[in-house]
């Protein structure tokens, strides 16, 4: 199948339901690790935590702009949230593996070009949001929230230094 001519990979994946219940499939996942556990399970977590992440992946994916639209959020937001926390890699290969298995758990299409192209996403959004200021909260404001296709980061996109 031509790029151009693929349904987005919201829409593939089976629109704002799907991506619902990868957030919780994810969220449960990443409460069930015994690393993970902490950062998700702290009493100052955001009740509205899984609906906002469906929304923001959702958006990131090719659907409807209810992350920015509802939320209010951007990229830089999700950024300095993560800024200034050290060397994470080892909990970003873990939530990498976690959103994995949270595809198969949410019943996602098991289409191999659209699980590489989210584990793709999920390997770069680890590495430009989590990953990209371990030691400085020096994130510059007003960063889009990027958009992901079959191809990876849709041009012109960037989120962090």
């Amino acid at each position: 199948m031509e790029a151009d001519t693929r349904p987005s990979l919201y829409e593939f994946a089976g629109g704002g339901e799907a991506f619902g219940r990868l957030a919780a499939a994810h969220h449960a996942r990443c409460l069930a690790d015994p690393e993970l556990n902490h950062p998700f399970s702290h009493p100052g977590q955001n009740p509205k935590h899984v609906e906002r992440l469906a929304a923001y992946w959702a958006e990131v994916m090719g659907g409807p702009p209810s992350y920015t639209g509802r939320w209010g959020g951007d990229e830089s937001s999700l950024v300095a949230m993560h800024a200034d926390m050290g060397d994470m890699s080892d909990l970003g290969r873990r939530f990498v593996e976690c959103f994995a298995r949270a595809a198969d758990d949410a019943g996602l299409p098991e289409d191999k070009e659209f699980r590489a192209a989210l584990r793709a996403y999920m390997e770069w959004a680890v590495g430009d949001i989590a990953l990209s200021h371990p030691h400085d909260t020096d994130v510059p404001a007003g960063l889009p929230v990027p958009r992901w296709s079959w191809d990876g980061l849709v041009t012109g996109q960037s989120t962090g230094d």
